[in-house]
């Protein structure tokens, strides 16, 4: 059937078969509840509750939801499917993508690197919740008073803060037992200090959790994600009620939703929709791909994509709620105006939403399932993307796949290590100056590569056909517009804003000096390097004249299905309609 047949055997064809055989065996979702519950978990991570919310209320409440929405619509939900139907289609992670057009392939290198860089910091951020568990079992929360051995002269309590002058410099109890207990901050991130032993424990156990879950791949996470992604919701569900029956709620609920339609006409504003909708998503990260390519070849994509970031916004809007009933409760309790006590990120993860906790009744409680929400939401993100690492590396050198424990022990062990320097004193520091530089610009840069890839250089007919032949119906015209023409628009826009809107960073008001803010953009640069210097590399080593081995590599290389019988159904497909069968030109052209 292949062009095998009918051509001399060489090498190059034993090699390509080699590979045909490897991926039937990569393996693949036990159920279709699995893929959806693993890219649920993927698509749902802490920025749902700490970046969501106050990115709403700080940009026109309710007015925010318009262009939020509309880039989910025109961008991410195309970009959401467009990966899923390339991991589908060819089985294969992130650097086996792109046979599409072997020229881009550093573009799948990059993807690996950014997703090594996000698995550092964030499995830190997973560890300080397992850090707040732990104390929930104190026979009182320790940041509800000023009376503990690391709180200053300038420490108030929650209920106190309203009876303060604006003039007074002051640090809430909940502050001072983050900043001074929790990670016993030292003055900038210059003066890294010494390790702190208890948060090098928690990340311990963080990346211990982590092994077990991805022991065995995809056969263990599919088991693991019946937990992790449904029982934060009913945490979550739990955290409403209680937070809606509370004195003030509707007044921090109001504060979140009102809207303010002049704010549409502010730039910015559409600047940040975008951006969260990018990072609420998680297109061009390699994880989408990678946990489709276990999909089985004739899943209906469509249905998934509308029903996973469909899910992922309703989830942002309910944590919403969530967050800004509690600031409510404390604006009332503490006298002090709600746009006070809004804050995002960290600060209100671990810092304001405890605070609001500390003055209900059984704390401890509250705290421990709020905590407990947070570490699940962040624990099947890294699963997904220590996932895609890892499969990359198994795509690259098949003879690992029968070591696949090691390698996943060994890439644990390895990301241990270096994320412990972010369990020092000023360990807040670099995760905070990693967390801002390394993967937003390279993540748009990665997308708008792809969306060009596939619309443009292998060319949308090409596409259509693959996806007309892989569920039997053919995309509408709407899926031909969106990817050739809107998506790639709004991407270009995504990235321009992203870099003329980049604000100084900051960590607590404490400025960061020039050498670690050049630090940050190298974390962006080292990512993005791939995809020009793997094209330099092809155009030094070429074998052919410069431009027929650019041409040569700009053609797609096996993209064909895995699985040798739809592979054969599609050469037969590409013939019937008069397309050329990739897999043979490419044979022919190196077989020469």
């Amino acid at each position: 059937v292949t062009m095998a047949n009918n051509q001399p055997p060489t090498t190059n064809a034993t090699r390509k078969d080699k590979r045909i055989e490897r991926d039937e065996n990569r393996g693949q979702w036990k159920s279709k509840s699995e893929f959806i519950l693993s890219l649920l978990g993927y698509a749902i991570g802490i920025g749902n509750v700490w970046r969501f919310p106050y990115l709403c209320y700080r940009s026109g409440g309710a007015a925010f939801l318009i262009p939020y929405l509309l880039m989910v619509i025109l961008a991410g939900i195309p970009l959401f499917y467009m990966e899923i139907l390339i991991g589908q289609f060819s089985s294969t992670g992130c650097t086996g993508m792109f046979r599409m057009t072997p020229l881009l392939k550093g573009t799948g290198i990059a993807q690996v690197v950014v997703n090594a860089y996000c698995v550092c910091y964030y499995s830190v951020i997973i560890s300080y919740p397992i850090r707040m568990i732990f104390y929930c079992f104190f026979k009182k929360v320790p940041w509800e008073d000023c009376s503990n051995s690391w709180n200053t002269d300038d420490c108030v309590t929650a209920s106190d803060m309203g009876k303060q002058n604006s003039s007074d410099v002051f640090k809430t109890s909940a502050d001072e037992f983050f900043h001074l207990e929790v990670l016993r901050i030292s003055t900038d991130i210059s003066d890294l200090g010494g390790m702190v032993w208890e948060q090098l424990t928690a990340l311990i156990i963080t990346w211990i959790i982590i092994y077990f879950c991805l022991m065995r791949g995809i056969k263990s996470v599919g088991k693991v994600v019946y937990f992790t992604v449904p029982f934060p919701y009913l945490l979550l569900f739990i955290l409403l009620i209680r937070g809606a029956t509370l004195p003030g709620a509707w007044k921090g609920i109001k504060f979140y939703l009102y809207p303010e339609w002049h704010r549409l006409l502010d730039l910015k504003v559409w600047a940040d929709a975008a951006v969260q909708m990018f990072f609420g998503i998680g297109p061009g990260w390699g994880g989408i791909v990678n946990m489709a390519s276990f999909s089985s070849f004739r899943n209906n994509a469509k249905c998934d994509s509308v029903l996973i970031v469909s899910i992922n916004v309703f989830t942002s809007l309910l944590a919403g709620f969530v967050v800004f009933s509690v600031l409510g409760f404390l604006s009332e309790k503490s006298g002090i105006p709600v746009e006070s006590v809004a804050t995002g990120g960290a600060g209100l993860a671990f810092v304001t939403y405890p605070e609001a906790i500390a003055l209900l009744p059984v704390p401890q409680l509250w705290a421990l399932m709020f905590f407990f929400m947070l570490f699940l939401l962040g624990i099947d993100s890294v699963f997904v993307q220590l996932e895609a690492i890892m499969s990359s590396i198994l795509d690259e050198w098949y003879w690992v796949r029968s070591h696949k424990c090691k390698l996943t022990l060994i890439s644990c062990l390895i990301f241990l290590g270096l994320s412990s320097i972010m369990c020092t004193n000023g360990g807040m520091f670099i995760l905070q100056l990693f967390d801002w530089y390394s993967s937003a610009i390279a993540v748009i840069v990665i997308c708008l590569v792809e969306i060009i890839m596939v619309a443009w250089i292998y060319g949308i007919k090409n596409f259509m056909l693959d996806v007309e032949f892989m569920l039997g119906k053919r995309p509408t015209l709407y899926w031909r517009i969106v990817w050739q023409v809107v998506t790639p628009v709004i991407i270009i826009f995504i990235l321009i804003t992203s870099i003329v809107f980049i604000r100084t960073i900051t960590y607590n008001n404490i400025p960061y000096p020039q050498w670690a803010i050049i630090i940050g953009w190298a974390s962006c640069f080292t990512s993005v390097m791939w995809i020009p210097l793997y094209i330099f590399y092809i155009m030094i080593r070429k074998r052919a004249t410069l431009c027929d081995s650019l041409k040569k590599r700009l053609k797609p290389l096996d993209w064909t299905p895995a699985d040798p019988q739809d592979r054969a159904e599609y050469e037969a497909f590409r013939r019937q309609r008069r397309m050329p069968g990739f897999m043979s030109d490419t044979d022919m052209e190196s077989s020469k």
